[in-house]
């Protein structure tokens, strides 16, 4: 099965802000990048979208560029749960509670928050559903930690290794399944 990984293209935050399941919006202009996204597609596909807007806004533009088979917000695609440390700069989470969740973000969570396994579990879940038979590409929509999450499913790599991935504003990365 074909897919194709895309990330949304850069957001409105501050760098350095953990900003996760918070809905915040994309940094305008993006037409040339969408277009560039668009033009490493295939002109027929079926699309899954983060119901996060920084990805639907993504999704709904691709929608309206290729033939679209159907499209579906999907909540598992949804990036990491950072609990309490939403929209926190990163060097404002205490040291007590960063540290150890830098030293085994695998299976420690943010405070109120999910670890990288739940994420990962939760991602195992939406592929498990994925018909096996589909002929048609699929485009999924999302963000870096679902994205690193599903490169972790199809190559086999330890999650612990998982940010060896790397995934830019904006990256199209074509996979088999």
């Amino acid at each position: 099965m074909e897919i194709y990984l895309v990330r949304h293209t850069q957001t409105i935050c501050e760098k350095g802000v953990c900003y996760g399941q918070s809905d915040i919006g994309l940094a305008e202009p993006f037409e040339a990048v969408f277009k560039n996204i668009v033009s490493q597609l295939p002109q027929e596909a079926i699309i899954f979208s983060s119901p996060l807007q920084r990805c639907v806004i993504l999704a709904e533009y691709i929608q309206n560029n290729i033939k679209t088979i159907s499209f579906k917000k999907e909540n598992r695609l949804m990036e990491m749960n950072f609990g309490d440390w939403e929209m926190k700069n990163w060097n404002d989470i205490s040291p007590e509670q960063l540290n150890p969740w830098m030293e085994d973000f695998v299976n420690i969570a943010a405070s109120n928050g999910e670890s990288f396994i739940e994420l990962h579990e939760r991602v195992g879940s939406f592929l498990a559903e994925i018909p096996k038979e589909i002929n048609t590409p699929i485009i999924i929509v999302a963000h870096a930690g679902i994205i690193r999450s599903i490169l972790c499913h199809q190559s086999f790599l330890p999650l612990k290794d998982a940010f060896n991935n790397k995934v830019d504003f904006g990256d199209v990365i074509k996979i088999a399944l």
